[in-house]
C-alpha cells in the first residue's frame, strides 16, 4: 500500500517561510504526477501546486494563482519526496496542506492536475498557520 506522510508545518509569522516535504513509501513510476493541496474548515479542498515530470511532455509544473511567484514545488530523482517551498506567507496561506499522488498521469490533461480527483494516493496532512 502507498503511503504518504507531510511534515514541515507549523506556526509562522506573515511573511515568514515554511517548507514542506512529504515522503512516499515507495516508487511509484515514471509517469507520476504528485500535487499539493490545502483546506480549511468549511471550504473544499483547493489545488495548490502540481508536478510532473515524464513523457511525452517532460518537466511540468503549475500552481494556483493565489500562490505564483510565492511558492515552488519539486521533487527528488528518484520521485520518493515532494517538497513545498513557501515564501512570503500571508494569513490566507493558513490551512492544512496534503501531498497527493497518482501512478500514471501520461494521458492526463496537465491542466487538470490542480484538481483533486485526479490523485488517488493522500497524506494525512500538515498544518501551517499565518499569524498576522
Amino acid at each position: 500500500e502507498v503511503r504518504l506522510m507531510e511534515s514541515g508545518g507549523g506556526p509562522v509569522q506573515t511573511g515568514g517561510s515554511l517548507r514542506l516535504s512529504c515522503e512516499i513509501s515507495e516508487f511509484i513510476g515514471s509517469r507520476s504526477c504528485m500535487a499539493w493541496f490545502r483546506q480549511v474548515p468549511g471550504k473544499e479542498r483547493e489545488g495548490v501546486s502540481a508536478i510532473y515530470n515524464g513523457s511525452p511532455t517532460g518537466l511540468y509544473t503549475t500552481y494556483a494563482g493565489s500562490v505564483k511567484g510565492r511558492f515552488t514545488i519539486s521533487q527528488d530523482n528518484d520521485k520518493k519526496t515532494l517538497l513545498l517551498e513557501m515564501n512570503t506567507l500571508r494569513p490566507e496561506d493558513t490551512a492544512t496542506y496534503y501531498c497527493a499522488a497518482n501512478r500514471d498521469c501520461s494521458d492526463r490533461l496537465l491542466s487538470n492536475l490542480l484538481m483533486p480527483g485526479e490523485y488517488n494516493y493522500w497524506g494525512q496532512g500538515t498544518q501551517v498557520t499565518v499569524s498576522s
